[in-house]
Parts: structure tokens; sequence; C-alpha cells
């Protein structure tokens, strides 16, 4: 069975850090593999997971910056991803399958945000590229070893699904381009496809879950003008931070480390979490703030994103 979408009271809240729900798990002998896992929120995933005792695989657009930030931590490895390049997804997941090893947890934690309008691959739209379609070809590609280790995918989506659902008339914004709806779009794309993953995967043993961090400054905010940023009243004139609901980093990187290790999440999945527990649904005329919006879980949209991916990526573990 399918989650409900519901809070499951976990003992976490939106200040609890990546650390705090790790206490007392012991992850040595397992594998996690972190895309972005070296910057941002994924260098806090990172960090908590190998403290842990979890081994941990980074895949990088940028190797040598990735063995840099994480070359003095015991048990990681760096490897070459580019989210945005099909065919580097390919070769770094038969290089990885060619190891013979298991998958315990895939963290989709790289991505782009509210980026000019750029085009990848065949003119794809730059964010739902990189941030849906890239993750979604890899963990398609790495499918034999996360279904060995009866692992769980983690989907980092943001509380910006709530800006667009998917645009089913024009995915690639090729009749004009405005860089938060594709980001609201790229996110909810993070949600359907935990959805329909967990309910291919689930007779496998493999779970789903996706997840907003909260409000956080990280790299992931490099496309935005310090203007717009101080306009949002997210920092001031000098770029330090004045929202006082923003997390730091560790707390940030808390939600995505519970989805992909919490036994309290056993038998669980499908579901989109917030502030290290199951959210609640959105309310539809927005007068709340948090949850997750109907848009982003729904199975037959699920189904939908999934089928046109395959489409335009030619993968498909299930086929």
């Amino acid at each position: 069975m399918t989650t409900p979408q519901h809070r499951i009271g976990s003992g976490f809240d939106a200040r609890s850090t990546a650390d705090d729900v790790l206490h007392g798990i012991d992850l040595t002998g397992r594998l996690a593999v972190v895309t972005g896992g070296y910057s941002g929120l994924g260098l806090e995933t990172t960090r908590a997971l190998v403290r842990a005792g979890a081994r941990v695989v980074v895949p990088a657009r940028r190797p040598a910056s990735a063995k840099e930030a994480v070359g003095s931590l015991d048990g990681v490895e760096v490897d070459e991803l580019d989210l945005g390049d099909l065919e580097s997804v390919r070769e770094f997941a038969e290089r990885f399958l060619a190891s013979g090893r298991g998958i315990d947890m895939v963290i989709n934690s790289a991505g782009i945000m509210a980026c000019p309008e750029t085009r990848v691959g065949p003119g794809w739209e730059a964010q739902f590229a990189t941030n849906h379609l890239g993750h979604y070809a890899l963990v398609n590609r790495l499918w034999p070893a996360i279904a060995a280790g009866g692992g769980r995918v983690v989907s980092v989506s943001s509380g910006g699904h709530r800006r667009s659902g998917i645009r089913w008339e024009d995915v690639q914004f090729e009749r004009g381009y405005d860089k938060w709806e594709a980001y609201g779009q790229a996110k909810t794309a993070n949600v359907l496809f935990a959805v329909q993953l967990d309910a291919l995967g689930r007779d496998a043993g493999v779970r789903a879950f996706a997840l907003h961090p909260g409000g956080i400054l990280t790299p992931l905010q490099r496309h935005l003008p310090r203007e717009e940023m101080v306009a949002a009243g997210w920092i001031d004139e000098e770029g330090n931070p004045v929202n006082q609901s923003f997390k730091t980093p560790e707390q940030g990187a808390a939600t995505q480390v519970w989805a992909a290790t919490s036994p309290q999440l056993a038998g669980m999945g499908g579901v989109y979490c917030e502030d290290c527990d199951i959210a609640e649904p959105a309310a539809e005329d927005g007068s709340q703030p948090g949850g997750v919006r109907a848009h982003a879980t729904d199975p037959e949209q699920a189904k939908r994103l999934w089928e046109l991916s395959a489409r335009l990526t030619g993968v498909d573990a299930f086929a």
C-alpha cells in the first residue's frame, strides 16, 4: 500500500539536522549514490552519511571540484556525470554497474533553479532536462543495482512545485519561457517521478520518496541577481540572510537523509516529505504554507510523465 499523505509524528522538525535524524543509525556496509553530493545540501548529505558509516558515490559534472570538496572524507568516491547529457548518464551507469555493487540509497540532490533560458540535448528546457530527465534516466539505468540492494530512491523537489504543474501542451517552453514556471514544472516532475517509481518498484523492495528541503541559501541561487533576492526578502543589500525561516545547510539536508534512512518509513513510499516528516496535502487556494499540491501526487499524471520521460530518453527499466 502507498502511504497516505499525512504526517506520522516522526519526532523531528524543521530545525532537526542530518546528524539528528541519523542518531543511533549505523550505515556501515551501506552504499549511497548522491548526485550533487559535493555542494550545498548534497555536500551536507554526503558528510552526514559518511559519519554514520556509509560509503558514498558522488557523480559530478565537475569532478575536480567534487574531489576538492569531498576528497578528505573517508569512504567517498567521485565519478563524472553530467545530468544534462544522456550519454554521460549512460557511461556513468555502465561504469557503476560493472563494479557489481548494489545500491542502498539514491539521493537525487543535484539541480538548477531559475536559470536563464537554456537548451540542452535535443533542445530540451534545461531545468526539466537536468532536474528531472537526467535523474529519471540515471535511476532507470542503475535499476539492476538499486533492485539488488532493495534500496530507497529520494527525489529532492521543492515547495516550488506549487508554482506549476506539468505543462503538457508545452513541456519544453517552446512558446515563451518563464524561469520560475520552468522551475516549478521541474520540481513537480521530481514528485511525480517518486510516485510512479514507488508504484513500479515496491514489488522489488524499492521505495521512493520526494521532499521539500526548506528554504536554504546555497549555490542553488547562483542564477538569481542579488536585487531579486533582496526584493524577495531573502537577503539584505550586503548579502546577509534576513529571512528567519531559512534553514542552515545541515538542517536543509535533514529531510533527504531522513527519507533515505529512517526506519520510521519502513513499508512506506510514494509520498512527499518536509521538515523530516511526511507532509500534509496543501490547500489548493494557497491559503496555508507548506504541504504538497494534488497535481504533484496524482498517480495518473505520474504515469503519464513516466511514459513521456521514457519516450524522450529512450530508457525504461520496467518496459
